[in-house]
């Protein structure tokens, strides 16, 4: 009889443990009316795991690990990222335990390992109530999988389902319904591979909306770049404007450095730093540019949405890795399209070449070079972080031989340091220091000091080498800087949950700085860009006249949209943002709504699907010989 309350004593006292450390501990409190109904799901899972268990005290073991999974799990990352665990987080898995390391690293893969050893070990069918509970596992592993509706129907109904707000639905739900019906929209939202006409209606409606002059992004080239004289007087009636003449293709160097955790510290005022982390001669090149900012589509982490955004030119739209699973087919990215031009297109990140499957990813986005980690002599380390200063010059020396040939270069750069959290070698000593209590804020600042100085060094450099050479800079994501967003918080940057931002938090939330210098010109004044329109402008810049998969996405008059899972805002032509939540939708609202439907149609077709949407290339004739000290420049790294 003991033994059969015991699920029942488990359950309770676990309950009560992880609900005090996940509200205590990491400020996430399931709300007492959710208590109950929660309570009692955990303990008909409690009950399924002793039906199927040989041993008694494995199943304790196996209980309290899957219940501090779900409560002290979802708790960890919605106080790191603001939202709890989802389905497609465990595709990632793979690459957070790649990043871990010392205890971090144990403390996530035990409890996984554990969970899974443990249940196959402890796996019994001794009574019929083990039969009862694999039944009842087996029709709800059916129904979710294949039938999601029957759930989320009606307990979406009753409870309601915030999109964009997956931190309410967590707290409102309690911990197991709340897993098991995102388990279930995650089958029910499954991608929709459009067919041809479903893809080809979406790519019209795209481009009659982006560009009202473009005939067809599949037919003449110049057809996109009329100009369609305007009569505004009588004279203007008698000499219509001649139109313009496309200019020529004219290839240039471009080199792109994607930059950790990049951002400015300076907006935290309760931190009251002596001097400001941010190097004064970036501050003044970016002054030049009226401080215009990268829209990214991720905050703290998922470096490889950003990647994908400024490399394909189209928007990351979901909580999940595009480079994952959303990245299938061979796609004209700006590598591929560059390649077609003679241009010689080299990615280097000193990371394992696997971690976020970039070794496939881009291979598919047509970059003929990786070099990963093993490619580069790691003489200059923060802990397993290279320096910025030596993956530049290493770069730049691998890079020299194409340059000097004067054949082009996509020249792609993943920086390492500045990821979280925050550590620096003996040469770099901590330079400033904040009286707050939040960790992060002086560590952050103390990189920040280091990698805005050594990007400059890097970009002084570029200049005085590649005068006409185009350069982009850019963060990938805003820091982590303590649980719940603690140091944004402290200085009213951010609030604690997400649910309470106001419009412009949304867009700080995802506002990086972001350099691009059009060689002799100068840095470009954009103003708030997204990322996944840089690799049109870029082509723009180049002179390219041909169509690409960046004119579906070219910013709808007077908006620009920036996507994030569950809603989007967009950015006014007067520079107000308007949130677009849950309707009743303003008018731009819809209207950007709309797009981004059709966007989400040809995006599916482009990069999962049978490419109904791709443009067709005519590739330029390759020179007929290529020096030899180019051609036997390595193809090492991920890319082997």
């Amino acid at each position: 009889m003991i033994l059969k309350l015991l699920p029942l004593l488990s359950t309770t006292l676990l309950y009560a443990l992880y609900y005090l450390i996940s509200t205590f501990k990491f400020d996430v409190q399931i709300l007492i009316a959710s208590v109950p109904y929660d309570y009692l799901l955990q303990l008909v899972v409690a009950y399924v795991l002793y039906a199927l268990s040989k041993r008694v005290w494995i199943f304790l073991v196996i209980h309290a690990l899957f219940m501090g999974l779900l409560y002290i799990g979802n708790a960890v990352k919605i106080s790191f990222f603001g939202g709890p665990i989802m389905p497609d987080d465990v595709f990632a898995l793979q690459s957070l335990l790649l990043i871990l390391d010392g205890w971090r690293f144990f403390a996530a893969a035990i409890p996984l390992a554990a969970i899974a050893s443990l249940l196959l070990f402890n796996f019994s069918m001794r009574h019929w109530s083990s039969y009862l509970a694999s039944l009842a596992v087996i029709l709800l592993g059916i129904t979710v999988t294949y039938k999601p509706a029957t759930l989320l129907d009606p307990l979406d109904g009753y409870f309601g389902n915030s999109v964009w707000d997956q931190r309410s639905n967590y707290v409102w739900r309690g911990a197991t319904l709340y897993t098991l019906l995102e388990s279930a929209r995650y089958f029910a939202a499954a991608e929709v591979i459009p067919d041809a006409d479903m893809a080809q209606e979406a790519a019209d409606k795209l481009l009659a909306a982006n560009s009202p002059g473009n005939c067809s992004l599949h037919g003449s080239a110049s057809c996109s770049h009329a100009v369609v004289p305007v009569a505004t007087s009588s004279s203007s009636l008698a000499a219509p404007k001649k139109e313009p003449v496309a200019k020529a293709f004219t290839p240039r160097n471009i080199h792109i450095v994607l930059l950790e955790s990049f951002w400015d510290p300076s907006a935290l005022k309760k931190a009251k730093y002596k001097q400001n982390p941010l190097s004064p001669e970036f501050r003044e090149l970016w002054k030049s540019a009226e401080y215009s900012h990268a829209l990214a589509p991720v905050f703290g982490g998922f470096t490889a949405n950003s990647e994908f955004e400024v490399l394909c030119g189209f928007p990351a739209l979901k909580d999940a890795v595009k480079f994952e699973r959303q990245l299938l087919n061979d796609v004209p990215c700006l590598p591929h399209i560059l390649a077609d031009k003679g241009y010689r297109t080299i990615a280097s990140h000193p990371n394992v070449p696997v971690f976020w499957n970039r070794v496939n990813a881009y291979k598919r986005m047509g970059f003929q070079t990786y070099w990963s980690l093993e490619d580069f002599v790691q003489d200059d380390m923060n802990r397993e972080f290279m320096s910025d200063s030596t993956l530049y010059r290493q770069v730049l020396e691998k890079i020299s031989g194409s340059m000097d040939a004067e054949q082009p270069v996509l020249d792609y750069i993943v920086t390492y340091f500045g990821h979280w959290n925050y550590p620096l070698s003996e040469s770099r000593p901590n330079k400033i220091s904040s009286p707050s209590p939040i960790e992060e804020v002086s560590a952050y600042a103390n990189t920040v000091y280091y990698k805005s100085r050594e990007l400059m060094v890097f970009i002084n450099e570029m200049r005085k080498r590649d005068p006409e050479g185009i350069i982009v800079v850019f963060g990938d994501h805003l820091p982590f800087l303590g649980e719940n967003f603690a140091g944004y918080v402290e200085s009213g940057v951010l609030t604690a949950n997400r649910s309470d931002f106001s419009p412009t938090m949304f867009k700080t939330y995802v506002s990086t700085p972001m350099l691009i210098i059009d060689g002799k010109r100068g840095p470009v004044k954009f103003g708030s860009l997204p990322l996944y329109q840089v690799p049109k402008l870029l082509l723009d810049l180049l002179n390219f006249n041909e169509p690409s998969i960046m004119d579906y996405t070219a910013p709808l008059p007077g908006i620009r949209v920036r996507p994030l899972p569950g809603l989007h805002f967009n950015i006014l032509a007067n520079g107000t943002v308007d949130m677009c939540k849950e309707p009743p939708y303003s008018e731009a609202c819809q209207l950007s709504s709309r797009w981004l439907e059709d966007v989400s149609l040809v995006s599916n077709d482009l990069f999962m699907g049978r490419q109904f949407t791709r443009p067709k290339y005519i590739p330029e004739k390759q020179p007929e010989s290529i020096p030899a000290e180019v051609a036997v420049l390595p193809e090492s790294g991920g890319g082997k």
